[in-house]
């Protein structure tokens, strides 16, 4: 589960991440009283094995759940991770439209997730840097990182390379203080194209943290509309308390 809304004073609207059908909204009737079955088990970060009805004539955005349960594997992340969590669902909510499936984001989200459970704080940057790089590739947004996006150049290993929103990846100017390195690409092009991205782009990405991170904010940044996340902002105020 992705989000939940407040519908009525007993029922809620879920927007659910499934591998089949993509991003989907549910109306869950009654999911509020307290004696719903519903209640223990719709919470965020949590894999789920959930049922639902179309509605009549199938065209209506918003479908019924009727059935759901928990799938296992793993405890609801805490804390940073916990922030972390809202951080790649409202990234999923901006970027990835309804009913357009996603399996091989959804297999790098479920993995992302497990990732953020598993108290390994070392791991959580690397980990949020490859389920962006990921995200970014699947809606069709991010360019060939082992080639100057312009001139279809190869990048020389040594030379410094920014990823800028409109024109892609290029050679980095004396003033550009975020860049990466050629032979740094091809690494994470490279990892994406292995046939479990998430993890091998994961370990690309534990050496270039300092300046990756600010390249994807950017493009990230652009592609939601240029609005601060929401849950980025909570982050920062949490930070400044």
């Amino acid at each position: 589960m992705l989000h939940r809304y407040d519908w009525s004073e007993s029922s809620l609207i879920l927007e659910v991440f499934t591998r089949r059908h993509g991003r989907v909204a549910l109306v869950a009737r009654g999911a509020k009283k307290p004696s719903s079955n519903f209640r223990p088990i719709l919470l965020p970060l949590q894999p789920l094995l959930v049922s639902y009805a179309l509605t009549p004539g199938g065209d209506a955005e918003i479908h019924a759940l009727k059935g759901a349960e928990w799938a296992g594997g793993h405890v609801m992340p805490t804390g940073d991770a916990l922030l972390s969590g809202y951080y790649l669902n409202e990234l999923l909510l901006r970027l990835v439209a309804r009913d357009d499936p996603h399996e091989s984001l959804f297999d790098a989200y479920a993995s992302a997730v497990q990732v953020l459970a598993s108290e390994h704080a070392q791991a959580l940057p690397p980990a949020l840097r490859a389920f962006e790089l990921l995200l970014l590739r699947d809606i069709g947004v991010l360019p060939q990182l082992d080639l100057q996006t312009l001139t279809l150049a190869a990048l020389e290993p040594a030379a410094r390379y920014v990823l800028v929103p409109e024109g892609g990846l290029r050679g980095a100017g004396t003033d550009e203080r975020h860049a990466l390195g050629g032979a740094q690409w091809t690494l994470l092009q490279r990892a994406l194209d292995e046939e479990a991205p998430f993890h091998a782009t994961l370990r690309a990405c534990a050496g270039m943290m300092g300046e990756l991170k600010p390249l994807l904010r950017s493009l990230l940044h652009y592609h939601c509309g240029g609005a601060v996340l929401r849950t980025r902002q909570m982050m920062i105020d949490l930070q400044a308390l």
